[in-house]
């Protein structure tokens, strides 16, 4: 019997040398733009951005093109989830009422541009897990870090959603700041044809726990960045836009984990 128990025993060892090693987790692929979304994107968000507001933008080298990405932004006007799904070179999806949803040609449009229907009333909680559930299909996900549009279009009292976001999901937050768009349709502003712009950071790694001190390291970290890239104002003729501007790249980096 030791014997036999000795032979056994020798054979689950040769078994788990031979055992190959687990796989790393493949990247998931983000989906595709739908022809609907594409139709918009060029035919009505493009004239719009390059044309009517003259709109450039900086710093694509930076979007990471597959998997889920937490889109953060300042915000100043309603049009800026449009925009900034056009600038970054992929789909950007955003919570979105569900009473929209429900609109005879509005409903399919948005629902094709990637909006997500959240019903009114609902807890931050239900909101956050259907976020989550966008970024584990490969979205990038949109969120204004102060949840509202802003009189003077900077990020001024950030909250912790969009960490949040990235703590459950494992997904980079992406930056991104919209210059002038409070000033083209602001709160209480009349519509005017300003140029806007769009400076694109660098990526921010997701928060090391869900504890609030890891989230709020983040999302100032976010902020920090942001304000930074408006405080660099319009982009300049001679400016490159493949890249950051070097004093953003200076003073915008992402937070040591």
């Amino acid at each position: 019997m030791p014997a036999e128990g000795g032979r056994i025993s020798g054979l689950r060892r040769a078994l788990r040398r031979r055992r190959k090693p687990p796989e790393p987790p493949a990247l998931l692929s983000s989906p595709k733009p739908s022809l609907t979304y594409r139709i918009i994107s060029y035919l009505l968000v493009f004239p719009i951005y390059r044309l009517l507001f003259r709109g450039r933008t900086a710093g694509n080298g930076n979007v990471p093109m597959e998997g889920a990405l937490v889109v953060v932004a300042n915000h100043g006007s309603h049009l800026d989830p449009p925009l900034l799904g056009h600038a970054l070179g992929r789909p950007v999806a955003f919570m979105a009422k569900a009473e929209l949803f429900r609109v005879p040609l509005l409903g399919p449009i948005i629902r094709a541009c990637g909006a997500y229907p959240v019903a009114r009333g609902a807890s931050d909680r239900e909101a956050i897990r259907t976020a989550t559930d966008r970024l584990d299909q490969g979205w990038a996900t949109g969120v204004f870090l102060d949840g509202t549009r802003q009189a003077n279009g900077r990020v001024n009292a950030p909250m912790p959603g969009a960490a949040l976001l990235a703590a459950r999901s494992g997904a980079p937050l992406l930056p991104v700041a919209i210059i002038n768009s409070h000033r083209a349709m602001g709160t209480g502003r009349q519509a005017r044809l300003v140029p806007i712009h769009i400076r694109i950071g660098t990526p921010i790694p997701p928060p090391a726990s869900r504890r609030r001190a890891d989230l709020d390291v983040v999302t100032a970290a976010c902020q920090a960045q942001i304000n930074a890239l408006l405080d660099l104002g319009p982009l300049q003729a001679d400016e490159p836009v493949g890249r950051l501007h070097p004093a953003a790249e200076r003073t915008a980096l992402p937070p040591t984990t």
